[in-house]
């Protein structure tokens, strides 16, 4: 009776390996990042790596900050897409 309850042989052990793949881009990082924390739905994730890839990291960190700040209940995805949106083009007046 062996004790013993790993992988028999060395074909069980590559049949069991899993691969991640680590985002070749810091916004693709930073976007699944914000995907995580504010739970954005599977529908949205594209326009958040669109987002994070077009804006600058600090306003995307800024509008992920003031979301998780202001919006406590609710569609959160939806406040920060209007935050990300008046952060980084302010309406001038005249």
């Amino acid at each position: 009776m062996s004790l013993n309850s790993g992988p028999a042989n060395i074909s069980d052990i590559l049949k069991n390996k899993r691969t991640i793949n680590l985002p070749a881009y810091q916004w693709q990082d930073l976007a699944l990042r914000v995907i995580r924390e504010l739970g954005i739905p599977k529908f949205k994730r594209n326009a958040v790596f669109r987002v994070c890839k077009k804006y600058p990291k600090n306003i995307i960190e800024k509008a992920v900050n003031d979301t998780k700040e202001l919006c406590r209940t609710g569609e959160r995805w939806k406040y920060f897409f209007k935050i990300t949106d008046s952060t980084a083009n302010p309406k001038i007046d005249d």
